[in-house]
C-alpha cells in the first residue's frame, strides 16, 4: 500500500509540475540558472571519471586478450562499444544521480522544512512547477551533452594510455575505434540518457518536496533520492535496452 501511495503522490506531483506556467519569462530565467547548476557544474566530475575509466578499460581489455590470434585493434573496438553502449549513458547517469539528485532533494527539502514552499503557495505560485520544471528541462537538455562528452573523453583516455605506455600501438587503437562503427549506438545512448534525466530529477524532487521534519529528514530525503533514482535508472536501462536494441 505504501508503494501505491507514493506512486499516486508522484503522479499527482507531475500533473502539477506540467501545469501551464503563469509567467514564462520567470521559468526561462530559472531554467538558465538550473542549466548552470545541474549541467555546467557537472562537467568536471564527468570528464575526470570518463578519462580514467577509458584508460582502465583499455588496460584491462589488453590484459585479457592473451590469444595471439586476436587482432590488437579489438582493444579499441571493445573500449568504444563499452563507452558508447553502457558507461557513457547508464554509468554517467548513476554518477549524476548521486551528485545532481542529492542536490535537488536537499535544496527542495530545505525549502519545504523552512516553509518557503508554503509561502510560494500562499502567494498563488504553483511551487511544484516553478521549482521542478526548470530542473527537468535543464537536465533533459544537458545530460545528453554530458553523455556525448563522456564518450569523447573516455576514448581519449584510452588513446592517451596507448600513447604513453607500450600496451598497444596508438594506430591500432584508432583503427579499432573506427572499425565497424555503428552511428546508431550514439543515438541509443543519448536516448537512454534523455529518459534517465527525467527519472533522476523527478524522483529526487519528489523526495525533497514531501520531506517533513527538520534537517535530519532533509538528509534522509537526499539519501532516498539517490537510492531510488539509481534503482529506477537501472530498471529503465533494462527496459530501454530491450526495446531499442531488439
Amino acid at each position: 500500500m505504501k508503494f501505491l501511495e507514493h506512486a499516486g503522490q508522484y503522479f499527482i506531483l507531475l500533473s502539477k509540475v506540467f501545469a501551464r506556467p503563469e509567467k514564462y519569462y520567470l521559468y526561462y530565467r530559472q531554467t538558465i540558472r538550473e542549466i548552470e547548476k545541474i549541467g555546467l557544474n557537472s562537467f568536471g566530475i564527468v570528464v575526470i571519471i570518463s578519462i580514467f575509466v577509458g584508460a582502465v578499460i583499455t588496460i584491462q581489455t589488453n590484459y585479457n586478450m592473451e590469444n595471439p590470434l586476436l587482432p590488437r585493434y579489438l582493444v579499441g573496438v571493445t573500449v568504444r562499444d563499452s563507452l558508447l553502449l553502457e558507461f557513457s549513458s547508464t554509468m554517467v547517469a548513476l554518477i549524476l544521480a548521486g551528485k545532481v539528485g542529492s542536490s535537488i532533494a536537499s535544496e527542495i527539502g530545505t525549502m519545504r522544512v523552512s516553509e518557503q514552499i508554503d509561502a510560494l503557495e500562499i502567494m498563488g505560485v504553483n511551487s511544484a512547477s516553478y521549482l521542478i520544471l526548470p530542473k527537468i528541462v535543464a537536465a533533459m537538455f544537458f545530460f545528453p551533452i554530458l553523455s556525448l562528452l563522456s564518450m569523447f573523453v573516455g576514448i581519449f583516455g584510452g588513446y592517451l594510455t596507448c600513447l604513453f605506455t607500450d600496451i598497444l600501438l596508438p594506430s591500432d587503437f584508432i583503427y579499432g575505434i573506427q572499425y565497424m562503427f555503428y552511428p546508431h549506438y550514439i543515438g541509443y545512448s543519448v536516448t537512454k540518457v534523455f529518459f534517465y534525466a527525467f527519472i533522476i530529477v523527478t524522483m529526487s524532487a519528489y523526495q525533497g518536496y514531501f520531506a517533513k521534519g527538520g534537517a535530519l529528514e532533509v538528509g534522509r530525503s537526499s539519501t532516498k533520492a539517490v537510492v531510488y533514482s539509481s534503482i529506477v535508472v537501472l530498471l529503465a536501462n533494462l527496459i530501454l535496452t530491450k526495446l531499442i536494441l531488439s
